[in-house]
């Protein structure tokens, strides 16, 4: 892989892992609003499940982005040298 593209899928593993961590920090003001509307107020904890578990998904899927494009850049180097 060109190494261009890689730098590129590092950047899109760090923007995936701080889209996760917004998540975790935007739950405790969206929730109160999610709990006013009366079809979402019986099924709070499936949509609190969710939530948390879209937010480790992007984290875990940025994070394996991250190494394995990281691992690849650094054998690309080592190969280079």
């Amino acid at each position: 892989m060109d190494k261009n593209k890689i730098h590129i899928q590092i950047v899109w593993g760090i923007l995936l892992v701080l889209a996760g961590v917004g998540v975790f920090f935007r739950i405790p003001q969206v929730i109160p609003k999610i709990k006013t509307i009366e079809h979402f107020a019986s099924a709070i904890g499936f949509v609190y499940f969710c939530f948390y578990l879209l937010g480790f998904l992007l984290i875990l899927g940025g994070a394996r982005k991250i190494f394995a494009n990281h691992k690849k850049l650094t054998s690309r180097e080592t190969n280079n040298e």
